[in-house]
């Protein structure tokens, strides 16, 4: 059994950063990839960008790419965003989500284990 509890959301300006943590717990947690998701008022839950458990691959949404960073520390069993140069678009729900199968098969239709999310909330 995974959990996972996400951290690091807040209000930026637009082109601000933030860096959101999340750290997966459980005796079999370094063993899944690792990913993040985000949900907006009136749109549907969207792929952000994802990490497999040996942190050799990473991949991105097309919308964040060149701007956010996902890494993990596997000591830790935390996998880590780096958002930068925040757009009004990126305001949302952020979720973390771990799961056994290896994010080079995301998005999927299910996942494993979700957390409950930051919120990540970007002014003009």
């Amino acid at each position: 059994h995974v959990q996972l509890v996400e951290s690091g959301g807040g209000l930026v300006q637009a082109g601000g950063s933030l860096r959101l943590s999340c750290a997966a717990s459980g005796r079999t947690a370094s063993s899944y990839s690792l990913g993040w998701f985000r949900q907006a008022p009136g749109k549907e839950r969207e792929f952000v960008a994802a990490i497999n458990w040996s942190a050799s691959s990473q991949y991105y949404a097309d919308s964040v790419k060149g701007r956010f960073t996902i890494s993990r520390d596997s000591a830790k069993n935390t996998a880590y965003l780096q958002m930068n140069s925040l757009k009004p678009e990126d305001t949302a729900l952020y979720l973390c989500v771990a799961d056994w199968v290896d994010p080079a098969g995301w998005p999927r239709e299910k996942y494993e284990y979700w957390g409950q999310g930051t919120q990540v909330t970007v002014s003009s």
